[in-house]
């Protein structure tokens, strides 16, 4: 153990790598972590952070605009787009400051390095920074190297300006006109902020609706309300050539035997992520990879056994909280020597538009494909008395769970704070809970919160038995009359 300078060394500074240098020094190994530009990576820079800070923005500017929905006088707005981007930079400052600062790490005892890192053997990396070069050797090692926005081949695209999550927040210029490639969570969030903000957008997708990884029903209900905000789709669709025109870009797009030619003054490529796995000396250390990612079995540990790759580099989640996750699992693994894997059955999304849109456990058509038998239980959000209170009327609740004994295998909830509701449910199938536990909890009124629980509500209801009832009558002498519940009916 001792010819070995570090017991374990982290590269990549962003969401996985703070969590997994901060429990390498937590559990007492000596810990360096090297980052090539800034801590906190895509979550704090190109991602979560502004992203939500936009959304926000966008949002208050749509109810400045709306205030007849809450009784109040409907009002003009001009937005400032800089000092929208201003806040947005100013946000991200304070979260870096908060949470991401070297110094924070640094107190820990984790030894932060700004460099280059790559592997010359297992257990050797060559680090080049600013300072020169050096050589370190670890007995373990994280690779927590993130990923990067992936551009299509689509012709022409390498001689027209385009954006990315890496460049949209560091506009300085309104775009009037904002085409967006991509109807994935980035790109239907960046559609609902710019035309909030007063741009006009239009979105370009191959599928035939948004958010195919959601579940359709309620990833419809999203894309009707965007539309009717103004958003404009071309589904079904692919951008056939990128040009520059006018000071802007053209897209020229094919759906099914129609040619459309789309003008924007920017175009942002929502299509995907792919891994940074260049440059990590991958071969040199013996480490295998597909272009989708290091590959790592459940415990996130690489075909190396001392060394583990968690997050965006593995292409396996694009998550935050499973990068985060997948950092717990390698260290614990790589620390403590105990078998923690990944928890793959219970893993939330959230797609933050208004209204939010996420998901836990089994989609329908996995359960389908399973030929696994199951309920589905509906309680919408008119039903919903804090959803009333707030004009947020649109939504839906949609649990899939087993009929006799209520235990939950998947939900998706379209609607305000989905993303919190999603969590409760995430909570309840991590320790084997089902809809009648829920459905016994006391929740607040009037809260978000108490949907979960008049959803679950709804497997009592459905589970009143005239025959049952009946017999109580007879037995205790009740004189009322024997309800029969209608299928689907929600009380």
């Amino acid at each position: 153990m001792a010819k070995y300078e570090y017991d374990l060394v982290v590269i990549g500074g962003g969401a996985a790598g703070l969590t997994a240098s901060g429990m390498g020094a937590t559990f007492g190994a000596k810990t360096m972590m090297i980052e090539r530009a800034r801590l906190g990576g895509d979550c704090t820079w190109y991602g979560c952070i502004p992203s939500k800070t936009l959304l926000k923005a966008a949002k208050v500017a749509h109810h400045i605009r709306q205030a007849h929905q809450y009784g109040l006088t409907d009002q003009p707005l001009d937005v400032d787009f800089k000092k929208v981007m201003a806040h947005l930079h100013r946000i991200r400052d304070e979260v870096y400051e908060e949470a991401d600062r070297p110094e924070i790490y640094e107190d820990m005892g984790i030894e932060v390095v700004f460099a280059e890192a790559q592997f010359v053997d297992p257990h050797t990396l060559m680090l080049a920074g600013e300072d020169g070069a050096r050589q370190v050797t670890s007995r373990y090692f994280v690779i927590a190297a993130g990923g990067r926005a992936l551009v299509p081949p689509i012709e022409g695209v390498d001689d027209t300006p385009y954006l990315t999550n890496e460049s949209l927040f560091e506009l300085e210029t309104f775009p009037e006109h904002l085409a967006i490639v991509g109807a994935g969570p980035i790109g239907t969030e960046m559609a609902q902020a710019f035309v909030r903000l007063g741009a006009q957008v239009t979105v370009v997708d191959m599928a035939d609706r948004i958010m195919t990884h959601d579940d359709p029903e309620l990833a419809g209900m999203l894309q009707e309300a965007l539309e009717k905000e103004g958003v404009q789709y071309l589904l079904n669709a692919s951008v056939e050539r990128l040009e520059k025109h006018a000071g802007g870009v053209r897209l020229d797009v094919a759906q099914d035997d129609t040619k459309h030619t789309v003008t924007a003054d920017a175009v942002l490529m929502a299509t995907g992520r792919q891994p940074n796995l260049g440059g990590l000396g991958l071969g040199a250390a013996g480490i295998e990879y597909t272009k989708k990612g290091l590959t790592v079995d459940d415990r996130c540990r690489t075909n190396r056994s001392h060394i583990y790759a968690v997050g965006d580099v593995t292409g396996r989640y694009q998550f935050t909280h499973m990068s985060e996750h997948m950092a717990k699992v390698a260290v614990t693994n790589a620390l403590l020597k105990l078998p923690m894997k990944i928890d793959t059955d219970h893993v939330p999304w959230a797609t933050y538009t208004d209204p939010e849109l996420a998901h836990v456990g089994a989609t329908e058509q996995q359960l389908q494909e399973a030929g696994k038998s199951y309920h589905t239980y509906r309680f919408p959000y008119t039903k919903v008395d804090r959803a009333l209170a707030e004009s947020e009327p649109t939504g839906l609740i949609k649990i899939h769970a087993k009929r006799s004994t209520g235990t939950i295998y998947g939900v998706s909830v379209l609607g305000a704070s989905a993303g919190e509701l999603v969590s409760e449910y995430a909570l309840a199938m991590k320790h084997g809970l089902s809809l009648r536990n829920i459905a016994d909890t006391i929740h607040p009124y009037p809260s978000y919160g108490l949907a979960a629980r008049r959803a679950a509500d709804q497997w009592y209801v459905q589970k009143q038995s005239p025959t049952l009832v009946k017999v109580l009558q007879f037995v205790f002498g009740y004189r009322g009359p024997v309800l029969a519940f209608e299928e689907g009916k929600v009380l």
